[in-house]
């Protein structure tokens, strides 16, 4: 982001926002795309993002298949700032996999008898068997952010999450799941102005929450969870991905190449694989600054 970009940004009153108004604020539409720093000055070509991913989705049907042979377990999670495009990646995974052995878990609140139950156990349930794959749309994270930050646990409850977590994951790993952990992460600009299409497209609507709207105004107390959770949870075994998803056909992408360069399934095409763009994925020091 040039200086003058990121000056514009910063000058932005979210607090004097209305997400109510219709018309999109000239200040966040200007922004948007490069707030946060966002490493490209525009969106990726339709034509090239089309044939790049039907591509990458014709290797994740090579995956399936290696998957069922040997019976790997595939877990992968996505967690983020709210309208990052968690959905949206987990669409694309799974576009053209057999559903049979590819799920998605979106779980809602839970149950009066799983707020009793070992924190963990709700989702230990949706775990694959052998030879399939499971998405996590939010996951056991959410204990490590929209819980802490809402006031839906104690500190005391997160403080155990962070704790356990690690020893969780490694015993998943440890008896052989296959983990990927991303977290999508989009500038501030950016999440209002999907947060006010959601809110006056009518084909959107139902992706709004009443917690997106709470959200709104924390997202300092969202950076402050995400930063304690990343330092807790970044393990070795279990390491974090960030994908910068101001542009969502270039996180899609990264995220597909993330997972298939991991794993040494049959008749893998490496020219198609490629690596994931350096600028959009990562899990290093530059990509946690700005998660």
């Amino acid at each position: 982001m040039n200086e003058k970009s990121a000056q514009s940004e910063k000058a932005i009153d979210y607090g004097s926002l209305d997400l109510d108004d219709p018309a999109l604020p000239a200040a966040i539409d200007a922004t948007a795309f490069s707030s946060g720093g966002y490493p490209y000055a525009d969106r990726m070509p339709r034509k090239a993002y089309d044939e790049e991913l039907m591509a990458l989705q014709i290797e994740l049907l090579k995956l399936q298949r290696w998957a069922q042979q040997t019976g790997e377990r595939i877990v992968i999670l996505f967690e983020g700032r709210d309208a990052a495009g968690k959905g949206g990646n987990i669409r694309r995974f799974t576009q053209h996999l057999n559903p049979r052995h590819a799920k998605v878990v979106a779980l809602s609140k839970p149950t009066e008898a799983e707020q009793g139950q070992w924190y963990f156990q709700r989702y230990v349930a949706h775990l694959p068997t052998a030879g399939d794959m499971a998405l996590f749309d939010r996951s056991w994270y959410n204990r490590a952010g929209v819980e802490p930050v809402m006031g839906f646990c104690t500190p005391e409850q997160t403080k155990k999450f962070l704790e356990e977590v690690p020893e969780f994951e490694s015993a998943l790993v440890r008896d052989g799941v296959r983990l990927f952990k991303f977290w999508l992460t989009v500038g501030r600009a950016m999440q209002w102005r999907r947060f006010h299409a959601r809110r006056h497209d009518p084909l959107k609507s139902w992706k709004l929450s009443p917690v997106d709207y709470a959200s709104i105004p924390m997202w300092d107390d969202y950076t402050q969870a995400r930063d304690a959770m990343l330092k807790q949870t970044h393990t070795e075994v279990a390491p974090w991905t960030i994908i910068r998803a101001n542009d969502k056909r270039r996180a899609r992408l990264s995220t597909i190449r993330t997972v298939l360069n991991a794993l040494d399934y049959s008749e893998k095409d490496a020219k198609v694989v490629d690596q994931p763009d350096p600028k959009i994925a990562g899990s290093d020091d530059r990509f946690f600054a700005d998660a």
